[in-house]
């Protein structure tokens, strides 16, 4: 498919309802045809991994083409080089977690590329390490517990005086790696006692921090770590 079709593809789906929420997000740097997620994943499907045309969808300045391009790029044909020069254009938290969630957990230098970041300077790279900590804690079955109760330390001792989404996904990893054995949960349930409330701003919606002590202490993660 070339860039032309992608283009018709979008106009042919685009959603009123959803323009005028992109609208009130108050972002100028990008347009948006209001296209869901789940219908970009669908419209990924139709047009197949291609990483040249995921290439030149990334270069524009429109929501739906960066998520698509995000979508059908191919793992095995991302280099370090690519992802430092597309890590600048995700200031936009939705952009971030597809970015971190969908395509750089398939490639082969991601948990590298999380330990790095996690340990930047920079709150985007922060933010994007611990978006990745979380997919690490959700699929990596062979790491250890002292990988991560040293990021649990650091969750403890930083995430309330961190930027706000750093914040966010701090709290996200958390509330996973809590999730992986019974020695784990408790660790973490710790710390998100000693935390406390996690207020995070996602701007014009109605979402809120996930409650790590809730979840953490709910009767369907005991089970799932072995603890009832």
């Amino acid at each position: 498919m070339t860039i032309k079709e992608v283009w018709t593809l979008l106009e042919q789906n685009k959603d009123e309802r959803g323009i005028t929420h992109w609208k009130r997000t108050g972002i100028h740097t990008m347009e948006s045809y209001g296209i869901g997620l789940t219908k970009l994943k669908n419209l990924g499907k139709r047009i197949g991994k291609d990483h040249s045309l995921a290439l030149e969808l990334w270069k524009t300045n429109n929501y739906d083409a960066k998520t698509l391009s995000i979508i059908i790029d191919d793992p095995a044909k991302i280099t370090r080089e690519q992802v430092n020069d597309q890590i600048g254009d995700l200031e936009f938290w939705m952009l971030s977690h597809s970015y971190c969630s969908i395509l750089l957990p398939k490639v082969p230098f991601m948990k590298e590329l999380s330990e790095e970041w996690m340990h930047n300077p920079d709150p985007l790279r922060r933010k994007c390490g611990y978006l990745l900590l979380y997919q690490i804690a959700k699929d990596n079955k062979t790491l250890e517990n002292p990988f991560f109760e040293e990021y649990l330390k650091i969750i403890r001792d930083s995430l309330q005086s961190e930027e706000n989404f750093v914040k966010d996904a701090m709290n996200n990893a958390l509330l996973m790696i809590g999730q992986r054995n019974k020695y784990l949960n408790e660790k973490a349930l710790d710390v998100a006692k000693s935390i406390g409330e996690v207020v995070v701003d996602y701007g014009d919606n109605s979402c809120q921090a996930a409650n790590c002590i809730t979840h953490l202490s709910s009767e369907r993660i005991r089970k799932k770590v072995g603890l009832i």
